[in-house]
């Protein structure tokens, strides 16, 4: 008991305040938008602030599950492969995550089996509880314990109830205590349904969520109630009543038409303020959002409209190619357009539809992926924008088949391909990295993270960052194949970015084109709101001229 008190009392003295967030009724209410929300109005008074995402999956990391599985991977800064969320985060933020926002059950388990099987635990018997659970608390605290953050906001994958979720609700449970009063709180997101027959709202299901929270010993302090309708002032008291929640702790969160309204929305419901009094954090500052409104003020207020094309494998999921959607919006925003994003099935276009079904589009967007499926109907769509002047975008392997279309139709090697999709090509203009060759494990094990770039002179690409030397971020295992380099050069596409310490081709384009561009590289995960990527607004821009023009 003695040593319990002195660990509390320990724990008092940290500076750090922490907020969880669970979900319950159902999944995808929209955790991650609630927490990058109140995130971003902690930081627009002036707290340092970050968010991490703890996953419920064995996974390691969501590095080799497919996009239908789990949305797009979204990789940061320093190479970690990441849940979609962090995208969010950093979009939101505009500051960078790293490996320690995003850990998963698989992370946890192999940390203490390793450590288990290096001796640690001098032969006792390891168990969920203290080991997983003790394990799960060190990296609640790892951010915070750099000194660097004020707040930091945990996100717990997942709804209550589930079995996988039970190991992080008892260590919340657990850290709580150990934090005592006043250094951290839960807030509950859960769902308050309108059953159209009844004319009704329902907070049943609200109840039973939070009853369930509270047998695993977890009260919340705030609840987000998910909803269509507005809640009245009887429906908040009722929640607040058999909740056991002070009525300004029930907060609305109203369908809203964009991701970038709930911010103002959690404003006008005052959750900063219910935050900060609850942590007993000072209201300091009133919330600067002039940038943030001004960006909301262009996003709905276009003077024009294009049409971009997503040509991808995987179009069924939106979310798979969730950063390079969201880095449309900011564009379209930056250049007072509305974007309207028309997805195409890479797989069905062939040579016979391939016009007709790219027709009337201001601009196409070839997306990244791996694998062969829907290789070759990216490489239509490419040739069918080169030839007629459309603007054009490449991601990673979208730069990939532009470099393959253009030595099979212009330097006339019929047989140009990626080793990637056939391993005997006579001219394999895309190669496997050096470094990769011996490469046996798959996850985690791509060129991943943030490499430099150096621009050529007088470029395209330095045109558009304004400067010559660039840092982007990288998910890949291929490459263009420099020994095929000048024959690419003397007909007319350059290789206009270049890594300085290997001599990657990073960026590819075309001299005679009103936008041609090609990048090994994936800037739809540097696009913030603040911070829009370059190459996303001048494509937009390009594409727009296009319209104009056509």
């Amino acid at each position: 008991m003695a040593k319990a008190f002195f660990a509390r009392a320990r724990f008092n003295k940290i500076m750090t305040k922490y907020i969880f967030v669970t979900g319950g009724v159902t999944s995808s209410l929209g955790k991650g938008i609630i927490s990058a929300s109140l995130a971003k109005l902690l930081q627009s008074r002036g707290y340092r602030v970050t968010i991490q995402k703890f996953d419920p999956y064995i996974n390691i990391d969501p590095g080799t599950l497919n996009p239908y599985e789990h949305g797009e991977c979204y990789v940061t800064e320093d190479g970690a492969e990441t849940d979609l969320d962090l995208g969010h985060y950093e979009r939101f933020l505009n500051t960078p995550t790293s490996q320690s926002n995003n850990i998963t059950t698989g992370r946890i388990y192999q940390n203490v089996i390793n450590r288990e099987r290096e001796g640690a635990f001098l032969g006792k018997t390891v168990q969920v509880v203290p080991h997983i659970t003790d394990e799960i608390k060190r990296n609640f605290k790892i951010l915070g314990d750099t000194g660097n953050y004020d707040i930091v906001i945990t996100e717990i994958g997942g709804t209550v109830g589930d079995i996988e979720s039970l190991p992080f609700v008892e260590a919340v449970r657990q850290f709580r205590w150990e934090a005592g009063s006043g250094n951290s709180l839960v807030i509950h997101l859960t769902l308050v349904p309108f059953l159209a027959a009844a004319g009704e709202l329902k907070t049943k299901p609200t109840q039973h969520s939070v009853k369930m929270l509270l047998e695993y010993g977890i009260q919340p302090d705030i609840l987000v109630c998910r909803t269509e309708h507005h809640l009245n002032a009887d429906i908040r008291k009722k929640i607040a009543l058999f909740c056991n929640v002070n009525i300004n702790a029930v907060i609305e969160s109203i369908d809203a038409s964009s991701i970038y309204d709930v911010p103002l929305l959690m404003l006008k419901e005052q959750l900063d303020k219910t935050v900060l009094t609850k942590l007993k954090l000072p209201n300091k500052n009133e919330p600067d959002l002039d940038s943030w409104k001004d960006f909301l003020g262009r996003l709905k207020n276009p003077t024009a409209e294009v049409r971009i094309g997503l040509v991808g494998k995987y179009v069924e999921l939106p979310d798979a190619y969730k950063s390079i959607t969201e880095a449309f919006i900011h564009a379209g925003a930056k250049n007072e357009c509305k974007v309207r994003v028309e997805y195409i099935h890479s797989e069905q276009l062939t040579p016979q539809n391939a016009v007709e079904r790219l027709r009337g589009l201001h601009g196409v967007l070839v997306a990244p992926g791996f694998g062969q499926r829907g290789f070759e109907g990216k490489i239509e769509a490419i040739r069918y924008v080169r030839e007629n002047n459309i603007p054009f975008f490449g991601i990673c392997l979208g730069m990939q088949c532009a470099v393959v279309e253009f030595g099979r139709h212009v330097l006339q090697l019929e047989a140009a391909n990626s080793v990637e999709m056939d391993g005997h090509t006579t001219y394999p203009v895309i190669s496997m990295m050096e470094d990769q060759k011996n490469v046996t494990n798959k996850g985690g094990t791509m060129r991943l993270g943030s490499y430099p770039c150096d621009l050529k002179k007088g470029s395209k690409a330095a045109h558009i960052y304004g400067k010559q030397h660039i840092n982007e971020r990288h998910r890949h295992r291929y490459e263009f194949n420099n020994e095929f380099l000048k024959q690419y050069e003397d007909a007319g596409m350059i290789p206009s970015g270049i890594n300085p310490q290997n001599g990657l081709v990073e960026i590819v384009e075309l001299k005679n084109h009103p936008f041609f561009v090609g990048s090994q590289f994936h800037p739809e995960l540097k696009s913030t709101v603040a911070n829009p990527h370059p190459l996303f607004v001048n494509f937009v821009a390009a594409s727009l001229g296009y319209a104009r023009k056509n």
